[in-house]
């Protein structure tokens, strides 16, 4: 049996337009949704001029002082990135779905 092959769909992209520090979160990005749906618990990626320089989880989404499940494209955002600080203005985060496809020979 073949180990089930992982597919990564790219679902959302945010642009940081601005960072903020939070006491209890550490770096807020202010982003704007440029693309697609940004929803909160999913895997990211943070890009600096298009390279990846981390992966991992988005910890906090909010629109104005609410929690929220996810931003559409067009509307400006606060993310906060799990267990990284690093964020930058100007710096890309790239939402994606994993999904598991059975192979077959």
């Amino acid at each position: 049996l073949l180990s089930p092959e992982i597919r990564e769909e790219i679902i959302g992209l945010a642009e940081v337009r601005d960072v903020f520090r939070s006491s209890k979160l550490g770096a807020i990005a202010g982003c704007m949704v440029v693309e697609g749906v940004v929803k909160r618990n999913s895997p990211i990626r943070v890009l600096r001029d298009n390279v990846v320089i981390y992966e991992g989880e988005l910890e906090s989404l909010r629109r104005h002082k609410d929690d929220v499940m996810e931003v559409k494209a067009g509307t400006e955002c606060g993310i906060g990135v799990k267990n990284y600080n690093d964020v930058k203005p100007g710096d890309q985060i790239e939402v994606f779905s994993r999904t598991e496809v059975q192979r077959e020979l």
